[in-house]
């Protein structure tokens, strides 16, 4: 009696090492999105600091945030490539 040789394979994820390192690539673009976002405090409570509305807070900060979700949802859905056997 002959015996197969069934071939395992690892388990079948529906995400890849590639898509993993994007969404950790998007991950930091949203944390430097909100370290953008930090400063402008006064030392008094009693002054005002118009600082807090600098472009790179109100601007620049919340549009890199929002490309960075956007990125995770790139690589959320991008597609693995897949190998060709001969």
């Amino acid at each position: 009696m002959a015996k197969k040789k069934i071939e395992q394979e690892g388990p079948d994820f529906p995400l890849q090492k590639d898509n993993y390192i994007l969404l950790i690539i998007g991950f930091a673009i949203i944390m430097i999105g909100f370290l953008l976002m930090m400063g402008g405090k006064s030392d008094d409570p009693n002054v005002f600091n118009p600082e807090i509305f600098s472009f790179r807070r109100i601007t620049l900060a919340p549009i890199v945030v929002l490309f960075g979700f956007v990125f995770e949802i790139w690589a959320i859905m991008k597609k693995p490539k897949t190998e060709k056997q001969d």
